[in-house]
Protein backbone atom coordinates (compact mmCIF):
# COMPACT_ATOMS: atom_id res chain seq x y z
CA UNK A 1 0.00 0.00 0.00
CA UNK A 2 2.82 2.72 0.87
CA UNK A 3 4.33 1.98 -1.96
CA UNK A 4 1.20 2.31 -4.42
CA UNK A 5 0.89 5.87 -2.30
CA UNK A 6 4.81 6.79 -2.85
CA UNK A 7 4.50 5.97 -6.90
CA UNK A 8 1.13 8.08 -7.29
CA UNK A 9 3.15 11.11 -5.45
CA UNK A 10 5.81 10.47 -7.83
CA UNK A 11 4.00 10.67 -10.92
CA UNK A 12 1.86 13.71 -9.84
CA UNK A 13 5.16 15.24 -8.96
CA UNK A 14 6.38 14.15 -12.37
CA UNK A 15 3.25 15.32 -14.09
CA UNK A 16 3.75 18.46 -12.59
CA UNK A 17 7.24 18.91 -13.54
CA UNK A 18 6.39 17.97 -17.41
CA UNK A 19 3.29 19.76 -17.18
CA UNK A 20 3.77 22.76 -14.96
CA UNK A 21 5.23 25.49 -18.13
CA UNK A 22 1.69 24.31 -19.97
CA UNK A 23 -0.29 25.03 -17.07
CA UNK A 24 0.73 28.45 -17.00
CA UNK A 25 0.61 28.53 -21.10
CA UNK A 26 -1.69 31.39 -21.75
CA UNK A 27 -1.89 33.14 -18.42
CA UNK A 28 -0.35 36.28 -18.51
CA UNK A 29 2.37 37.62 -15.39
CA UNK A 30 0.62 41.13 -15.39
CA UNK A 31 2.99 41.99 -12.19
CA UNK A 32 5.56 43.77 -13.56
CA UNK A 33 2.98 46.14 -15.64
CA UNK A 34 3.85 49.52 -14.96
CA UNK A 35 1.24 51.46 -14.23
CA UNK A 36 1.06 55.45 -13.95
CA UNK A 37 -1.13 58.51 -13.35
CA UNK A 38 0.71 60.62 -16.01
CA UNK A 39 3.29 61.41 -17.13
CA UNK A 40 5.35 63.87 -19.85
CA UNK A 41 6.78 62.40 -22.66
CA UNK A 42 9.47 63.15 -25.14
CA UNK A 43 9.40 62.44 -28.50
CA UNK A 44 12.15 62.54 -31.45
CA UNK A 45 10.57 63.68 -34.54
CA UNK A 46 12.27 64.81 -38.43
CA UNK A 47 11.21 66.67 -40.25
CA UNK A 48 14.26 66.14 -42.40
CA UNK A 49 17.14 63.89 -42.48
CA UNK A 50 20.44 64.16 -44.58
CA UNK A 51 21.44 61.58 -47.12
CA UNK A 52 25.30 61.08 -48.78
CA UNK A 53 28.78 63.04 -48.57
CA UNK A 54 26.55 66.42 -49.08
CA UNK A 55 24.11 65.96 -46.46
CA UNK A 56 21.07 65.90 -49.13
CA UNK A 57 18.60 66.89 -47.40
CA UNK A 58 15.24 64.21 -47.47
CA UNK A 59 11.56 65.96 -45.71
CA UNK A 60 9.49 63.71 -44.34
CA UNK A 61 6.09 63.81 -43.06
CA UNK A 62 5.72 63.01 -39.55
CA UNK A 63 2.95 61.24 -37.76
CA UNK A 64 2.89 61.66 -33.84
CA UNK A 65 0.83 58.69 -32.75
CA UNK A 66 -0.90 58.09 -29.21
CA UNK A 67 -2.44 55.03 -28.28
CA UNK A 68 -4.15 54.77 -25.14
CA UNK A 69 -3.08 51.02 -24.02
CA UNK A 70 -5.63 50.51 -21.24
CA UNK A 71 -8.34 48.74 -21.88
CA UNK A 72 -10.60 49.40 -19.28
CA UNK A 73 -10.05 53.16 -18.51
CA UNK A 74 -9.22 56.26 -20.81
CA UNK A 75 -6.74 59.13 -19.75
CA UNK A 76 -6.80 62.98 -20.68
CA UNK A 77 -4.10 64.29 -23.16
CA UNK A 78 -3.25 67.52 -21.56
CA UNK A 79 -0.16 68.78 -23.57
CA UNK A 80 1.02 68.04 -27.42
CA UNK A 81 3.31 70.73 -28.16
CA UNK A 82 5.56 70.60 -31.34
CA UNK A 83 9.14 72.21 -30.93
CA UNK A 84 11.70 72.65 -33.60
CA UNK A 85 15.58 71.85 -33.48
CA UNK A 86 16.72 74.96 -31.19
CA UNK A 87 13.88 74.14 -28.99
CA UNK A 88 11.46 77.03 -30.04
CA UNK A 89 7.87 76.21 -30.06
CA UNK A 90 6.52 75.97 -33.31
CA UNK A 91 2.30 74.73 -32.50
CA UNK A 92 0.83 73.64 -29.54
CA UNK A 93 -2.24 71.79 -30.70
CA UNK A 94 -4.28 71.50 -27.53
CA UNK A 95 -6.24 74.14 -26.45
CA UNK A 96 -8.07 72.65 -23.51
CA UNK A 97 -7.51 68.32 -22.17
CA UNK A 98 -8.62 66.07 -24.67
CA UNK A 99 -9.99 62.53 -23.76
CA UNK A 100 -8.92 59.33 -25.39
CA UNK A 101 -11.03 56.91 -24.73
CA UNK A 102 -9.88 53.00 -23.70
CA UNK A 103 -8.23 51.38 -26.46
CA UNK A 104 -8.23 54.34 -28.88
CA UNK A 105 -5.48 56.52 -30.73
CA UNK A 106 -4.76 60.00 -31.64
CA UNK A 107 -2.66 61.37 -34.42
CA UNK A 108 -1.06 64.26 -35.51
CA UNK A 109 0.61 64.78 -38.68
CA UNK A 110 3.29 67.58 -39.37
CA UNK A 111 3.09 67.65 -43.53
CA UNK A 112 6.29 66.71 -45.66
CA UNK A 113 6.41 70.22 -46.98
CA UNK A 114 6.75 71.37 -43.49
CA UNK A 115 10.58 71.48 -42.65
CA UNK A 116 10.76 74.17 -40.08
CA UNK A 117 11.13 71.37 -37.41
CA UNK A 118 14.20 70.03 -38.81
CA UNK A 119 16.34 67.01 -37.79
CA UNK A 120 16.15 67.60 -34.17
CA UNK A 121 12.29 67.82 -34.30
CA UNK A 122 10.45 67.15 -31.28
CA UNK A 123 7.11 66.90 -29.72
CA UNK A 124 6.45 66.90 -25.60
CA UNK A 125 3.09 65.08 -24.78
CA UNK A 126 1.56 65.28 -21.08
CA UNK A 127 -0.97 62.82 -20.19
CA UNK A 128 -3.24 62.34 -16.98
CA UNK A 129 -5.67 59.60 -15.59
CA UNK A 130 -7.62 59.78 -12.31
CA UNK A 131 -7.02 56.16 -11.89
CA UNK A 132 -3.19 54.05 -12.61
CA UNK A 133 -3.77 53.21 -16.06
CA UNK A 134 -1.18 51.14 -18.36
CA UNK A 135 1.13 53.68 -20.12
CA UNK A 136 0.39 54.76 -23.34
CA UNK A 137 2.49 53.96 -26.71
CA UNK A 138 3.30 57.48 -27.76
CA UNK A 139 5.77 57.67 -31.35
CA UNK A 140 6.25 59.45 -33.90
CA UNK A 141 6.18 57.67 -37.98
CA UNK A 142 8.39 59.39 -40.40
CA UNK A 143 7.96 58.86 -43.68
CA UNK A 144 9.38 60.19 -47.32
CA UNK A 145 8.30 58.60 -50.50
CA UNK A 146 10.09 60.70 -53.39
CA UNK A 147 11.03 59.04 -56.66
CA UNK A 148 12.16 55.35 -56.44
CA UNK A 149 13.77 56.27 -52.95
CA UNK A 150 11.45 54.87 -49.70
CA UNK A 151 12.30 55.61 -46.02
CA UNK A 152 10.02 55.68 -43.06
CA UNK A 153 10.91 54.76 -39.48
CA UNK A 154 9.47 55.22 -35.76
CA UNK A 155 11.05 56.86 -32.82
CA UNK A 156 9.42 56.11 -29.36
CA UNK A 157 8.71 58.51 -26.95
CA UNK A 158 10.80 58.42 -23.48
CA UNK A 159 8.91 59.81 -20.13
CA UNK A 160 11.09 62.87 -18.57
CA UNK A 161 10.83 64.68 -15.66
CA UNK A 162 10.04 68.63 -15.85
CA UNK A 163 10.48 71.34 -13.85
Amino acid sequence: MRKKISMRIWLVVLAMLVMGPWWAWGQEDVSDVELALGQTVYVPAYSHIYSGDRERQIPLAVTLSIRNTDPAHGMRLTMVDYYDSHGKLLKAYLKEPLALDPMSTIRYVIKQSDLSGGSGANFLVRWASDKPVNIPIIESINISTMSQLGISFASRGQAIRMP
